[in-house]
């Protein structure tokens, strides 16, 4: 069961109960200590019984028995199911039994649709939502509506301003700090530090035995630190897992228990109409910065030497507050990312259901040049008039224009 010292309004709240008023079962899946708990016992109402699957008295009857453990549930809450994925079936039989919507309300921290046997035991019956750690709008308050709408409002033409700017050490502070509510909680950089390099050691030692066979847990250690420091670059995976003594099966297998986890996510290129100059490589970006800053040795000292090494935090920061925004929209959207042969690159690449496009650019500087758009206007031509905005971010406070659909955005405007 996960636990926070404070109560942050969470954004995705009304899809969650808009999901559990026609829908039998519904998943809040998500990395662990990201909230899951502190917000689904706000649905609980009488009637709906709580059961956490950390409590080991609980888990044991979850794996021994399933089918008995749901027999006696009219309604419950069940907190990190993933540990016992035998339960999905039993809630299958007794969801197909009695047919009302909002009978389970279930949790995991890792991407139970991925796991084998389980993807199609819930097919039609079940709704996964996905609830990361901490957006900075969540961070500052207010309610979902009032904030957490920058890509709608990009586009729709033009980039809002910052409603509280961030700026230089500040905002390092943001980035650096991460998204996950106990590591906010704490008071100091290096205490917040701490906490997620315990974090990451406790997932690796106790969360991937639940998902996965694995053995040689120093190995996995040292390939997710070795993936810190390319974050977010082109890079081949199968040569870095060989640089540790690893086949490229097993890299890639690796590789996927991160992404179960919610520690990575695959970025894939942006394909366009003419593919043939485009580097095809996915790329891996960390979901949380505060946990890449705590893998990478980054903190606020080394930023005071060297804050060079803010560029690869920066991006793994926005990319992080776009998968939170889009966790909460109304409308689908994608991510990609945009490189071709001859060196044009984008950043980011959002796409929503129309196949309109937005580039946007990560500057972890105040100043930026005309040759920093040079990969969004190649990336405009590509796309033509599924083109709506090319967003360059970066560290100051206005909103400033820089040619046709080309802006010049303040990074705190992504919590406006």
């Amino acid at each position: 069961m996960e636990n926070s010292t404070a109560v942050f309004p969470r954004f995705i709240a009304p899809r969650v109960a808009e999901a559990l008023a026609d829908t039998r079962v519904v998943l809040l899946a998500g990395p662990r200590q990201s909230g899951k708990t502190t917000l689904t016992k706000q649905f609980e109402t009488e009637g709906m019984r709580y059961l956490s699957l950390d409590t080991p008295a609980v888990l044991d009857v979850a794996r021994g028995d399933p089918l008995g453990l749901v027999r006696g549930l009219d309604r419950a809450i069940i907190d990190e199911v993933h540990r016992a994925p035998g339960l999905l079936l039993a809630i299958k039989q007794s969801v197909d039994e009695d047919q009302r919507p909002g009978r389970f309300l279930l949790t995991g921290s890792a991407n139970l649709m991925a796991l084998p046997t389980v993807a199609d035991s819930l097919a039609g019956r079940m709704e996964t939502l996905h609830l990361l750690p901490l957006a900075q709008c969540e961070v500052r308050g207010g309610g979902a509506g009032k904030r957490g709408r920058w890509l709608e409002a990009v586009f729709a033409g033009v980039p809002p301003a910052p409603v509280q700017p961030a700026v230089g050490v500040e905002l390092e502070r943001i980035v650096l700090g991460g998204g996950y509510p106990e590591a906010i909680a704490r008071e100091t950089p290096r205490r917040r530090a701490a906490w997620a390099r315990q974090y990451i050691d406790a997932l690796i030692q106790r969360d991937v035995r639940d998902i996965a066979d694995i053995h040689k847990l120093d190995v996995l250690s040292r390939l997710l630190n070795a993936l810190a420091q390319v974050a977010g670059q082109a890079c081949n995976f199968a040569q870095l897992g060989g640089q540790l003594g690893l086949d490229q099966k097993t890299a890639a297998r690796y590789l996927t228990i991160f992404e179960h986890l919610y520690l990575l996510r695959r970025i894939p290129v942006w394909s366009g109409n003419n593919m043939s100059r485009l580097v095809k490589t996915a790329r891996f970006q960390f979901i949380d910065s505060g946990l890449l800053a705590a893998l990478s040795g980054v903190s606020m000292e080394t930023l005071a030497r060297d804050r060079a090494r803010f560029g690869r935090l920066l991006e793994s920061f926005v990319f992080g507050e776009l998968l939170k925004l889009i966790s909460w929209s109304d409308e689908p959207w994608r991510i990609s990312y945009y490189r071709d042969h001859d060196q044009y690159e984008v950043d980011l690449v959002v796409e929503n259901a129309a196949g309109d496009i937005a580039g946007i650019e990560i500057k972890a500087g105040a100043t930026v040049r005309d040759g920093d758009l040079r990969g969004l206007r190649k990336l405009a031509g590509l796309a033509g008039s599924r083109f709506v905005a090319g967003i360059v971010l970066y560290d100051g406070e206005q909103v400033l224009p820089m040619g046709e659909k080309l802006w010049l955005s303040p990074l705190s405007a992504l919590w406006l």
